[in-house]
């Protein structure tokens, strides 16, 4: 695999993910539209930020650990479906459970291509000898 597609696959998922904090941040927005007090505004806004500190904090890790974050970035996923199941509401798990499922692919995909050319770089080594 060229080194192109290498850095392509290694700056996708982390792009993209920085892209969905952003996204899932901006359904905290709507609190201040709900006419609350300085102080009631700022701890729903904390409230609603839960979701994306929880996402941030598994993007640091899948930065590090690739194959840890895509697991998490799969888990996160079928997690939001469990907890937000409605018969009707597929729409919505394909806004946000479909990217999770995809970074959790890209990572996944990132750490194996990581995997493959350690191995291999290993596998030189010894032979070398």
């Amino acid at each position: 695999m060229n080194e192109t597609v290498k850095k392509v696959l290694y700056w996708t998922p982390r792009v993209l993910g920085l892209l969905f904090a952003i996204f899932i941040s901006l359904f905290a927005l709507d609190v201040f539209m709900e006419g609350y007090s300085f102080w009631e505004t700022i701890w729903a806004l904390l409230m609603h930020l839960i979701p994306t500190a929880i996402f941030l904090l598994a993007l640091a890790i899948a930065w590090r650990w690739e194959w840890i974050g895509g697991v998490l970035f799969i888990l996160l996923g079928i997690l939001y479906i469990v907890l937000f199941w409605e018969p009707d509401g597929w729409e919505v798990y394909l806004i946000i459970s479909g990217p999770l499922f995809l970074l959790g692919t890209l990572f996944l995909l990132d750490g194996f291509i990581k995997r493959e050319n350690q191995f291999k770089a290993d596998h030189n080594e010894i032979f070398a000898k």
